[in-house]
């Protein structure tokens, strides 16, 4: 096999190695699907990323889009970190500022503004759980939420809850095998939850848990983030914690992601810095 040039790039941070990295591998069409998985499962990364033609004269590209188990039809982090990498690669030149992403969701137009990608996400749908499932969330998480937890889809989908505040977000210890199972119960990737922030730096706290499909802890999750703000949305907190608003996450894991996150017209808009940390090519 020829050398096939390859980025890894952290994600929500303008530092390397304090965000949440992802693999991007710039001509993915030398790869079957069961290699395209068997990489993911190597790099042991949330998200391996396979940049391809586009297959609607629409996209400037095609990003195929994989966890360590299983392939995803969206998820953030990788659309801003594969963004970064055509982009920095030269694969893609912004018209006007912006470029059109092709995935398993259709096709997102993400905006350049200056050393930050910004990406309209996915509609969001939700679902109401049953209390016994909250329940078992809630014993699973070791915290009581507040409010009422449902399920949030943007492609992924995400149990989303309100624990309050930072700091009971910071001291969770969940029982990763009871997440598991409540993940794969709903077929979702997992549990996200927040509290506000008192740090003056950031509005909310975020951790997202996502063991089902090998990710015990994301350190900062974009699909997650978005989750968020179609719950803050819903359940009429948006105004409170603001329209534009910065999400902190990761520092339990010796990361400091910024998530930024617009809300302009109903829409959601995920905002997002990113570094190249490695180049080199699999071979």
């Amino acid at each position: 096999m020829r050398a096939i040039p390859f980025k890894q790039v952290d994600v929500f941070t303008r530092v390397p190695f304090r965000g949440n990295p992802v693999a991007v591998v710039l001509e993915g069409i030398e790869f079957s699907t069961e290699d395209m998985q068997r990489i993911a499962a190597w790099t042991n990364l949330s998200e391996t990323t396979f940049v391809l033609p586009p297959s609607s004269a629409a996209a400037d590209y095609r990003l195929r889009i994989f966890t360590p188990r299983a392939e995803l039809p969206f998820a953030g982090h990788p659309t801003i970190g594969s963004a970064h990498a055509v982009l920095e690669a030269g694969i893609v030149i912004p018209k006007a500022g912006k470029l059109r992403q092709e995935c398993g969701v259709g096709i997102l137009e993400l905006a350049v503004d200056g050393d930050l990608l910004w990406l309209g996400a996915p509609a969001a749908t939700d679902t109401r759980i049953e209390d016994a499932d909250i329940a078992w969330m809630e014993k699973s998480l070791g915290a009581r939420s507040i409010g009422t937890p449902c399920i949030v889809n943007v492609g992924p989908g995400w149990l989303i809850a309100d624990l309050g505040s930072a700091d009971i977000v910071a001291a969770l210890n969940p029982d990763m095998q009871n997440i598991a199972e409540l993940s794969n119960k709903f077929s979702i990737g997992g549990v996200t939850v927040y509290g506000a922030s008192g740090d003056g730096q950031s509005a909310i706290h975020v951790r997202s848990f996502a063991p089902a499909h090998g990710i015990a802890e994301d350190p900062v999750c974009g699909s997650g983030n978005i989750s968020v703000a179609a719950y803050l949305m819903k359940t009429g907190q948006a105004e409170r914690v603001g329209e534009r608003y910065t999400a902190r996450q990761g520092m339990q894991l010796g990361r400091d992601g910024r998530v930024s996150i617009r809300i302009e017209g109903g829409k959601i808009f995920l905002g997002g810095s990113a570094v190249t940390c490695i180049e080199g090519s699999l071979r």
